[in-house]
């Protein structure tokens, strides 16, 4: 098993410990130290030249096979290349579906679950889609995450006209299989809510987080800053011990990090918040001269960009902004293993100039970007 010491690095777990060296062992960190020093062992060792390392970053909600399809199958998004999530310094992706389970199906889901994990970096993926009956590999929810091992829970849609409308009675037989197939398989589960723009927005999962306190942790409610009014409703889930993720794509009623100074300001603490990018989604654009509809896919960047933002205008610290990309949303999809830097854990790192630049990313042990240049690329780029 090969060793590698990365010295001189300013250490962010996402806690800031100082000037620290990190001893990786294949794909976990087995020491993290002030010098430490090994004898009668082959270790590669690297000086980091000072970087700000911090954990690598988790995107719990990416169209990793392509969104969009609605308008046509030429709006259906292609894949997400390897290198795209390297350049945002994602080393964790949670793939889902969309609107169309149809086209893109569960199985083709899976099949690039299981490549990036193959490329090198970590995967998992949500069952189910947009509507109701919610589609499954197996016979069931549960079983999907009993038996495929990168499944860790289920996507359903309200508060959409392109929703399937679910009643809280069906909401809870959701949560009821995630529970159920995160108890066997040791996954915890997680139920992942898109929300669209019709003004009930998350009423049924407040009025569940009310009544069955102690189903909150498997609530997932996406795309939160949509509108100002569904993150006032996001504010009060939080208070009732829910987590409110923002989506830093799409519709937004102002831009994410001050949506995250806003919910601050009201009392929700930054551990329960996270982002998400909704990225390689497929955004519709229409041609003013021609009338027609060109696509181009979500971007995945918007992320990283919202936090160094919270960072460099001062709102939070480093080791609370990033919180938002690293431990909040391992704890929120129940990820063992990631989200923090830390003896035993894996060996995901993010490493940045002092200006916040991304300058170099490691993922499970491996070097995958060097001086700001992706060096771990898919198998067809």
């Amino acid at each position: 098993m090969e060793l590698t010491l990365i010295k001189n690095l300013n250490l962010y777990t996402p806690e800031y410990q100082g000037k620290k060296q990190i001893l990786v062992a294949g794909e976990k960190v087995i020491a993290i130290g002030d010098d430490l020093s090994l004898s009668g062992v082959a270790l590669n060792t690297i000086d980091a030249g000072g970087l700000n390392c911090m954990p690598g970053l988790i995107d719990q909600h990416v169209h990793i096979i392509g969104g969009g399809g609605q308008t046509g199958y030429f709006s259906l998004a292609p894949e997400v290349p390897l290198s795209k999530l390297i350049e945002t310094g994602t080393t964790t992706v949670v793939g889902l579906l969309g609107t169309d389970g149809f086209v893109k199906t569960l199985p083709q889901l899976y099949a690039k679950t299981k490549a990036l994990c193959q490329d090198g970096i970590s995967a998992y993926m949500l069952t189910g889609f947009y509507g109701l009956p919610t589609p499954t590999i197996t016979s069931s929810v549960a079983e999907d995450m009993i038996y495929l091992d990168r499944c860790i829970g289920c996507k359903i849609a309200m508060s959409d006209d392109r929703s399937s409308h679910p009643t809280k009675e069906e909401l809870l037989r959701i949560i009821q299989q995630v529970r159920l197939g995160g108890f066997t398989s040791a996954k915890g589960g997680i139920m992942h809510v898109h929300l669209g723009p019709l003004p009930t927005g998350i009423e049924t999962l407040i009025e569940i987080a009310r009544e069955y306190p102690t189903l909150t942790q498997y609530i997932s409610p996406t795309h939160m800053g949509r509108t100002h009014d569904l993150f006032m409703q996001a504010i009060e889930f939080a208070k009732l011990g829910g987590m409110i993720d923002i989506s830093t794509g799409g519709t937004k009623y102002a831009e994410p990090h001050e949506t995250v100074m806003e919910g601050i300001a009201a009392g929700v603490s930054i551990d329960q918040m996270t982002l998400s990018s909704d990225g390689n989604a497929g955004v519709r654009r229409k041609n003013p001269e021609t009338g027609e509809d060109t696509y181009r896919v979500a971007p995945l960047h918007k992320n990283l960009d919202e936090v160094i933002c919270l960072v460099k205008e001062g709102l939070l610290p480093p080791e609370e902004a990033f919180k938002l990309i690293t431990v909040n949303p391992a704890r929120n999809m129940k990820l063992k293993g990631k989200g923090r830097i830390a003896e035993g854990l894996d060996a995901d790192f993010t490493l940045f100039d002092d200006n916040w630049t991304l300058q170099g990313v490691w993922a499970r042990g491996k070097e995958m970007m060097h001086e700001g240049k992706v060096t771990k690329k898919g198998n067809f780029e």
